[in-house]
């Protein structure tokens, strides 16, 4: 039911609509000029590969001109990768451009991305340039390009801080000398979303020859904006998108791929466009660019983000449960996730638990599961995240205290530290032994050890009057994470028998105390005629 429900929403996009937006990844060029982001020739052709099979139609592969590194990156990229066009960054110089043609020379398809400032602070202050210097540079470059290959991308540089007037004329300018797809850049991401589609549509309508060419966009995050722009563009008709996974680049970082296409998938009808993106590759895409360039995605990142598809809000789970399309607007699956996640924690309700715990392969009647989730939530408050081995822990646990106990602990205090002797002070309720008040007696008593663990045993042998021998002790996580809960498993010799014990706590000490005293207990529960001596006051034993 989930998927026919979504699928309706968001159905065979392509077939309804009349124009493609295709898609150029810059992860490799422009995402790579992030610090630290910098990647081997091995790495980006393993990157290069996945974005092929991810379905981009354009893989800027880098600025072969930079390094000897971009030069055979792209050499090798261009040689290797079959499908999309292979594109290369050069300036508007000579150089630049018969540097990146040699590179993309084995490109089953190639395309030059050549480029000038055109804002007036960048002609002022960067280039040293007049207007119609810049003009005449751009023609030239484009020229000089066309005689390498029939697709030219020209981009004049900081274009939404440039004059719309002289944009026209430069665009017009570039157009007429051969250039086959406009770029308009968002450079430093300063522009708005009405600002950009105003710029856009207007490019259109008064450029010369426009209905010629694709016009693309690349806008920066600078303001948080990218992926805003990158989208109104399309609606002013704009067919290409310069983009990066994950949205990693300079600064800021470069509109998210993994958002415009989400965003046009999941709002086809609004945009009336598709992408040909492999939807289900995104995730492992998003993985691979992680991995090598140790770029971390924040948990709240739209569509890869850890928590993306997780749910923690009971009100949230409960809908979720009943009906994913109450808070989730596109499957999980159509990114490449098997399924969505709902995050049990302090903010989870029953609903989510109870679901979890029959998942889990558990039946339990209404009472027991009121038990089972007070724990929960005392447990959910000490850590972030309450994982499945936890609930397992939880359930177990209690069908155990289910059995006749005679030892509970009370309170447990340890002191202990480099240099000095671990003690432990603790507190046992007797089941047996009863007050003047008909009530289990409370037994405290204190012991030193070899470090905490032992000062603990030897406390509790104190209170409860065994001579006792541990033949075994075991610490592992139950789940994973720094807040964990640990699992202490004990064998206790008593006399010539061993009892086994089990502890869990997301305190390791704690966790030991109460695995020793279910060893203890169970020694208790198998010989009931068993005579116990506790001391009296003022005697030690």
């Amino acid at each position: 039911m989930r998927n026919i429900e979504i699928e309706n929403q968001t159905k065979n996009v392509s077939a309804r609509t009349k124009e493609k937006v295709f898609i150029f990844d810059t992860t490799l060029r422009d995402g790579e000029q992030c610090p630290g982001a910098a990647m081997s020739e091995d790495q980006k052709l393993e990157v290069a590969q996945r974005l092929e099979v991810l379905g981009v139609d354009v893989i800027e592969a880098g600025f072969p001109i930079s390094s000897k590194i971009q030069f055979q990156a792209v050499q090798r990229i261009a040689r290797e990768i079959e499908t999309p066009i292979i594109a290369a960054l050069a300036r508007a110089l000579r150089k630049d451009i018969e540097v990146a043609a040699e590179a993309l020379k084995d490109a089953r398809r190639k395309r030059i991305h050549t480029f000038i400032a055109s804002s007036p602070i960048h002609m002022k202050y960067k280039l040293g340039l007049e207007p119609n210097q810049v003009i005449q540079k751009a023609v030239e470059a484009v020229k000089i390009a066309k005689e390498f290959t029939e697709d030219v991308e020209f981009s004049p540089e900081d274009a939404t801080r440039s004059e719309k007037e002289f944009l026209v004329e430069l665009i017009s300018r570039v157009i007429e000398a051969g250039a086959t797809v406009i770029n308009i850049p968002d450079t430093v991401g300063y522009t708005t979303p009405e600002e950009y589609y105003n710029l856009i549509r207007y490019l259109i309508e008064k450029t010369s020859n426009s209905d010629k060419v694709i016009f693309s966009t690349h806008c920066h995050n600078d303001l948080g904006m990218a992926t805003a722009n990158s989208l109104a563009a399309v609606r002013a008709g704009a067919r290409q998108i310069e983009c990066t996974i994950n949205g990693i680049g300079e600064r800021a970082g470069n509109t998210a791929l993994e958002e415009v296409v989400m965003a046009i998938y999941t709002r086809g009808e609004y945009f009336n466009v598709y992408t040909d993106i492999k939807t289900k590759e995104i995730l492992k895409t998003s993985t691979l660019v992680r991995t090598v360039t140790g770029m971390v995605v924040q948990p709240n990142k739209a569509i890869v983000g850890d928590n993306a598809f997780a749910h923690e809000s009971g009100i949230h789970q409960h809908g979720v449960l009943k009906n994913p399309l109450t808070y989730e607007i596109m499957t999980p699956e159509s990114i490449g996730l098997p399924s969505n996640r709902i995050v049990l924690g302090r903010h989870s309700g029953r609903h989510a638990l109870k679901d979890r715990i029959i998942r889990l392969g558990y039946t339990l009647d209404d009472l027991q599961f009121e038990e089972i989730f007070q724990r929960f939530s005392e447990l959910a408050d000490k850590k972030k995240e309450v994982y499945d081995e936890d609930i397992i822990a939880i359930i177990d646990d209690s069908a155990r205290k289910k059995i006749k106990t005679r030892y509970e602990l009370v309170k447990l205090h340890v002191f202990t530290g480099k240099g000095t002797v671990s003690t432990a002070t603790i507190k046992l309720k007797d089941q047996e032994l009863l007050d003047e008040n008909g009530q289990p007696k409370v037994l405290t008593e204190a012991a030193t050890g070899d470090g905490p663990v032992e000062a603990i045993f030897n406390c509790i042998d104190r209170i409860v009057g065994l001579q006792t021998r541990v033949k075994s002790y075991r610490l592992q996580p139950i789940s994973e994470g720094r807040d964990a809960q640990g699992q202490v498993n004990v064998l206790v010799q008593i006399n010539q028998r061993v009892f086994a014990g089990k502890g869990i706590s997301t305190d390791i000490i704690e966790a030991s105390a109460y695995a020793y005293i279910d060893a203890i207990n169970r020694y208790f529960s198998n010989d009931d005629n068993l005579s116990v001596h506790f001391p009296k006051e003022g005697e030690t034993i």
